[in-house]
C-alpha cells in the first residue's frame, strides 16, 4: 500500500480514464488537473469502505461527505477518514432519503453509490439530476424500466454515470482482451461467463460469526443478509450478471459496433439454499418454511448482432468453488478460465491445450504491466484500483466513463429479461437498444493504448 500510496501522491491525476472514450466532451467544466476531484459516498458498508480506502489513497481526491442509515458503518468510515489525516466529511443518514441533501451541496462533484441493490437506479438518477458525475455498483438496474431511467436522465442532463465493473479490470481478462484485440483467437464466434460463487454464508448472516454463517435473513441479520437473500425469495432470474457479462462485452465491442439482440434463460429447481437452513439450524427452523424462488441455476443464452452467442450461469446457492467460468471462442482458437488452458491453432499441438499463464504473460496488458505494482493491494487483486481511477480520471476530465450508461442498462437488462423468460418457460425475450441505433457508429474504446 506504501507503494501505491507514493505513486498516487507524486501523480497530481491521471490525466484520463483507463479506456478512454472518444465520446466529445459535454458542456460541463472539466476539473483542473491542479484542484481536487470532490468526492461523497453514499453507502459505506463493505463494498463502500473498499472504496473509501482507496480514495484516501489519492491526492487528487477529496471525501466530502459520506452517507449510510447504518450507524455503525459511519463511523467506520469517519475512523478510516481521520486515520488517514483527511478533513471530516460532512454526514447524512438521518433517514433513507437523506443522500438527497447530500447531493445538494456545493462541494460535491463526484459520487459513488454502494448502497442495496433496489437504491442503484433512483440514487443513480438523482445524482445526474443534481449535476454530480456519478459511480455506481453493480447492477445498475433491476427492471426494464430503470435501465432506460439511466439512459434517459444521462442523455437529458447531460451527466456521466458509470458502472462500477471491476472485473473488466482483472489482469488475466485484460490480458485475453489484448488478444482479442490483436485477433490472436480470430474473428469471435462463442462465449461464456458467468457468476458462480456460493453465497449461502453471506446470504444468512447472523453476526455471530466472523465472516457470516447462521441461518438468518432481513431484519435479523446483518450485511448484505438484510437485503441481498430477498431478491432469492422473489425473484427468478439472474439478478447478478454483469460480472461475468462486462468483460465479454467489452471484448465483443457491445453498444460500439455490436448490440445484445436477444435472450432465452432457464432456471433449475431451488433447493439450495432451504438444504442450507436445514444443515444448519434443522427442519423445525422458521426460515425452513420460506420458499425461494430463485432457480438454483440459471443458465441464459444471449445472440448478439454480429452473429456470436453468448452463455450467462448464475449459480449462487449451492456448494461449490469460486469461477466466472470465462470462456473465449474464436476462429482461430479459444480461451477457458477453468482449468486455466488456451488453445491456438498453427501455434498450440494440435488437439493439446496449452497451459494460460505464459500466454497471458506475453500479452500482459500494457496498464498492468506499468501499474501493476501499485494496484495490487486495491482489492479484488488489484482491479479496484484500476476501476477507481477510470472514475476519478473521467469526472475530472468530464468525459464519457470506460463503461457508460448504455453498457449500464444493456449489461443490467439481463436481470428482467431473463426473469421474463424463465416466466415463460424459456421464450426468447428482445433486448431494448438503449442507444437508440447508434452502437452501429459509435467507435470502440481503444483499449489497449496508455491514456495516462
Amino acid at each position: 500500500m506504501a507503494h501505491r500510496r507514493t505513486f498516487l501522491k507524486q501523480t497530481a491525476a491521471l490525466s484520463a480514464a483507463t479506456y478512454l472514450s472518444t465520446t466529445p466532451l459535454w458542456a460541463a467544466k472539466a476539473i483542473s488537473a491542479n484542484d481536487k476531484l470532490q468526492v461523497a459516498l453514499i453507502g459505506v458498508g463493505l463494498r463502500g469502505t473498499n472504496h473509501l480506502e482507496n480514495l484516501l489513497l489519492r491526492s487528487d481526491v477529496a471525501v466530502t461527505a459520506i452517507c449510510d442509515i447504518d450507524p455503525s458503518r459511519i463511523e467506520i468510515g469517519l475512523k478510516l477518514i481521520e486515520d488517514a489525516q483527511q478533513k471530516k466529511p460532512a454526514v447524512y443518514g438521518a433517514d433513507e432519503k437523506d443522500y438527497l441533501n447530500l447531493l445538494a451541496r456545493k462541494d460535491v462533484d463526484a459520487v459513488i453509490i454502494a448502497t442495496p441493490w433496489l437504491w442503484h437506479t433512483r440514487m443513480a438518477v438523482d445524482a445526474m439530476e443534481a449535476g454530480k458525475y456519478a459511480g455506481v455498483e453493480v447492477s445498475a438496474a433491476n427492471t426494464l424500466e430503470e435501465c432506460w431511467d439511466l439512459v434517459n436522465t444521462h442523455e437529458r442532463t447531460g451527466t456521466h454515470v458509470m458502472l462500477l465493473e471491476n472485473v473488466n479490470y482483472r489482469r488475466d481478462v485484460m490480458a485475453v482482451l489484448n488478444m482479442v484485440k490483436q485477433q490472436v483467437f480470430g474473428e469471435l464466434v462463442h462465449f461464456r461467463c458467468g457468476y458462480q460463487h456460493d453465497l449461502r454464508e453471506v446470504k444468512f448472516n447472523d453476526g455471530k460469526q466472523p465472516y457470516g454463517g447462521g441461518v438468518e435473513f432481513g431484519e435479523k441479520a446483518i450485511s448484505e443478509a438484510r437485503w441481498r437473500t430477498q431478491h432469492s425469495v422473489k425473484r427468478n432470474a439472474d439478478v447478478y450478471p454483469t460480472h461475468g457479462l462486462g468483460p465479454v462485452a467489452a471484448m465483443a465491442d457491445i453498444n460500439r459496433g455490436n448490440r445484445f439482440v436477444s435472450l432465452t434463460s432457464h432456471a433449475t429447481k431451488a433447493i439450495g439454499l432451504h438444504q442450507y437452513i436445514v444443515d444448519k439450524a434443522g427442519a423445525d427452523h422458521p426460515n425452513a418454511k420460506v420458499r425461494f424462488k430463485q432457480g438454483d441455476v440459471i443458465t441464459t443464452t444471449i445472440d448478439t448482432a454480429m452473429g456470436e452467442t453468448i452463455i450467462i450461469t448464475h449459480d449462487c446457492n449451492l456448494p461449490r468453488p469460486y469461477s466466472l467460468g470465462f470462456r473465449v471462442q474464436g476462429l482461430k482458437g479459444l480461451w477457458e478460465d477453468d482449468g486455466r488452458r488456451l488453445y491456438v491453432e498453427g501455434v498450440s499441438k494440435p488437439h493439446r491445450w496449452d497451459e494460460a499463464q505464459p500466454w497471458l504473460d506475453q500479452y500482459d496488458h500494457p496498464l498492468w504491466k506499468k501499474y501493476g505494482q501499485y494496484a495490487l493491494d486495491a482489492g479484488h487483486g488489484g482491479m479496484d484500483f484500476f476501476v477507481i481511477n477510470a472514475f476519478v480520471a473521467s469526472a475530472k476530465a468530464q468525459i464519457a466513463p470506460p463503461i457508460d450508461a448504455y453498457d449500464a442498462a444493456a449489461w443490467s437488462a439481463v436481470t428482467p429479461l431473463s426473469e421474463a423468460s424463465i416466466e415463460n418457460n424459456g421464450a426468447p425475450q428482445m433486448f431494448p437498444d438503449f442507444t437508440r441505433g447508434l452502437w452501429a457508429k459509435r467507435t470502440p474504446y481503444d483499449w489497449i493504448k496508455d491514456t495516462y
